[in-house]
């Protein structure tokens, strides 16, 4: 079991931790997330057993179908848990790199080498994965890490934890590096967000409410990742099947997430001349629409869209429908309503791509593609730690290198000022 000990005495185990840890090879980090990814399938049972326990307390609240998803765990799951530790193991360790070295006229050599920002502190909701995501990219990039899992979740991160715990008794990582606040005490999330001189930085993960409670009460810095209202720009010269596949992969394919879209832009020429099309879509994917006046008018079933339709992060099958009448209106509904989170638009207009691409303000942006691509597996990063809405630092998927700062290192011969 995870000992009952103060937040702040597994805040400073962890600082410990990450002195240690920033001294180990890329080696000995791989072979230690090797070790706990073959642990998480050996004892995968376990983990369902806890996870059984959150999801019958889940159902006595009635949590809705989306939440009931995000928490629940399966074997797949949890073997895709472990197999995304194994590819993070397989990914570039993004420490010890020298970005930049030259010599002064006084013959000083200096070297910028990334180096791992030290404690991270992981603020997170009802997805048990990324106790092990966040964790295994913690540990690649030589970061020790607190993990403050929601309490509905809270018997399946623990459990999680103590099978993670038991791997990494068996490598030279000490299991101190991965640190669970087990406490459901509000008070022990707010301590949390002021342990400056224990923690490096804070990184919220989940809805709005939460990211903001971190943003406006932390005095630790903060990675602020982003809730997704995402959109999908169907414009005049739009091809009819890419734009259906498109809008049906990115809102129905997990709706759920934060890369789902939420709100499909349609040029109202278009929608006079495939609205067939997308109305068959909407029925044979039992796609909502709540709509403008103009796409109540041709799309069957659709209720009226209101202020709160055009901002909310539905996390279902349903969706917004905005019609205009070029391509500037739809760049201008997504500024006022967007989450700088990411957005896309199919056309065959070169020019209309150029403008959109160019204009829309969010980390991620499309043309003819799905939103569904916004994530660290999908580009490539292996696991990410969440997805930045930020322009500072980090920028986007939050893979490895977004969980490096920089050192200055400087070798002379006795040069001095």
């Amino acid at each position: 079991m995870i000992e009952k000990v103060s937040v702040e005495e597994q805040a400073i185990e962890a600082k410990k931790a990450a002195k240690t840890l920033s001294l180990l090879s890329t080696e000995e980090k791989n072979q230690a997330l090797l070790t706990v990814a073959d642990i998480l399938e050996a004892e995968y049972e376990t983990i369902l057993r806890a996870n059984e326990e959150d999801l019958e307390k889940g159902r006595e609240k009635g949590f809705d179908t989306a939440f009931m998803d995000r928490l629940a765990l399966s074997k797949e799951r949890i073997f895709d848990f472990a197999h995304g530790l194994r590819d993070v193991a397989e990914l570039d360790d993004p420490t010890g790199i020298v970005k930049s070295d030259w010599t002064l006229d006084n013959g000083l050599n200096v070297q910028q080498v990334s180096v791992p920002l030290g404690v991270i502190g992981m603020i997170y909701e009802a997805r048990p994965n990324v106790t092990v995501d966040a964790t295994g990219l913690a540990l690649k990039s030589g970061n020790a890490i607190v993990l403050k899992g929601g309490s509905s979740a809270l018997s399946s991160n623990q459990s999680i934890v103590e099978v993670m715990h038991r791997g990494l008794v068996k490598t030279n990582i000490p299991k101190e590096a991965v640190q669970f606040i087990a406490s459901t005490d509000r008070s022990a999330t707010q301590e949390l967000f002021t342990m400056k001189e224990h923690i490096d930085v804070l990184i919220p993960r989940g809805g709005g409410s939460l990211i903001q409670a971190v943003v406006n009460n932390a005095t630790v810095p903060v990675l602020e990742t982003g809730v997704g209202n995402c959109h999908i720009y169907i414009d005049k010269c739009a091809d009819v099947e890419k734009a259906i596949n498109i809008l049906v992969n990115s809102k129905t394919d997990r709706p759920a997430v934060c890369n789902a879209a939420e709100t499909v832009i349609v040029h109202k020429e278009w929608l006079d001349t495939n609205k067939k099309e997308l109305i068959k879509a909407f029925e044979n994917h039992s796609i909502a629409a709540h709509g403008d006046d103009y796409a109540q008018s041709i799309i069957p079933g659709s209720v009226p869209a209101g202020e709160e339709d055009w901002a909310n992060e539905y996390l279902s099958t349903d969706i917004a429908v905005k019609t205009v009448d070029d391509v500037t209106e739809a760049v201008d509904h997504i500024e006022e309503y967007g989450t700088k989170h990411s957005e896309a638009i199919v056309t065959e207009d070169d020019q209309a791509a150029k403008t959109f691409l160019g204009l829309v303000d969010a980390a991620a942006v499309y043309h003819n593609a799905s939103t569904r691509f916004t994530d660290g597996g999908a580009l490539g990063f292996g696991a990410e730690i969440g997805i930045s809405t930020q322009k500072l630092h980090a920028r986007g998927p939050m893979g490895l290198p977004a969980l490096t700062t920089v050192k200055y290192v400087m070798s002379g011969t006795g040069q001095t000022r």
